[in-house]
């Protein structure tokens, strides 16, 4: 019986990856010219302008003057000793603490309602609508209304206390400074709310839903659920919130400028408003100005990195 012949086996060809590496090379130019815009104009706008900053806030430019002179360090012992400043630095840190503590808890609130499935609530999508519209008002509008509201002496407000019986006579909101430092505090409150919200409400929502089920086989109410699962695994989110929120009121500047340009006393005068005024109005100090904002940016980077660092150092000692 005779034998078929073999088969012929052919050499395997060598594929050409030096052509593909070209493409590949030539298809990630493009990807570089659709980033080459967002570096540009950081750089333009936001880059240069920091670095210039930080150089003016050792010279001694102010006024219509053009050149500046180089003073050392001696624009940020002057600003350390301007009781404006402080004032300033410490109604802002005030402003913001009294915003933020109401915000973050009724936003955990609201958050822990709309995503509870017990309760079932139903136009959850309507109140988040809601609840995030102050946030897309212009800032001019609403001083603009809350300034008719707390009016002296026919606001609403001062209209409706009297006919409840809380006040007398009617009060002027806007000479005292416990109650405007109270208005301004709602407002940032009313405002950023909404935000706060929505943004917890995805971070529940992006947690496993076999967690919950597990703890409510094991018998866990829905305090125990909160705290132990909801909470914890919020942290990253939580952690977000608190830096943006942070650097946010630190920049506080729109509400407290038109509503009251800072008065009464100065009581809801900010860093931003104080930086604005020295760099635009009167003697037009570009160089306190500059100070200012690098005082700014040092503060917002301490304290951001302080948040990192003792959410950091509670989850090694958690896991330890």
């Amino acid at each position: 019986m005779a034998m078929k012949p073999a088969a012929k086996i052919e050499p395997v060809k060598k594929l050409n990856y030096s052509g593909k590496k070209l493409n590949f090379e030539k298809y990630n130019r493009f990807g570089y010219l659709f980033l080459a815009p967002f570096f540009i104009v950081f750089l333009i706008f936001n880059f240069y302008p920091t670095i210039y900053t930080i150089f003016l806030s050792f010279t001694d430019l102010s006024g219509w003057a053009t050149t500046p002179n180089f003073v050392g360090l001696e624009n940020y012992t002057n600003i350390i000793n301007n009781e404006f400043f402080l004032k300033a630095l410490s109604n802002t840190l005030l402003l913001w603490t009294m915003n933020f503590i109401p915000q973050i808890l009724i936003a955990l609130f609201l958050a822990y309602t709309f995503t509870n499935k017990r309760l079932h609530m139903k136009g959850t999508g309507f109140f988040k609508a809601v609840f995030y519209l102050p946030n897309i008002i212009t800032a001019a509008s609403i001083a603009l209304i809350f300034y008719a509201l707390f009016s002296y002496p026919q606001g609403p407000i001062n209209l409706l206390l009297q006919d409840i019986g809380l006040l007398k006579e009617p009060f002027d909101f806007f000479r005292s400074e416990t109650g405007t430092r109270l208005i301004v505090a709602f407002i940032q409150f009313w405002m950023w709310y909404g935000q706060t919200t929505i943004v917890l409400v995805a971070a529940i929502l992006s947690i496993d839903e076999s967690l919950f089920e597990a703890a409510r086989v094991d018998g866990a109410n829905e305090r125990q659920t909160f705290f132990k699962i909801t909470l914890p695994l919020m942290k990253p989110m939580i952690i977000y919130i608190l830096i943006t929120s942070m650097i946010g009121g630190l920049q506080m500047f729109d509400i407290p400028l038109l509503l009251t340009n800072g008065q009464p006393n100065n009581s809801v005068e900010t860093i931003m408003t104080f930086i604005y005024k020295q760099a635009f109005q009167g003697s037009r100090a570009m160089n306190v100005a500059s100070t200012a904002s690098v005082i700014l940016l040092i503060i917002s980077i301490i304290f951001s990195f302080v948040v990192f660092r003792m959410f950091r150092d509670r989850g090694q000692k958690g896991r330890g």
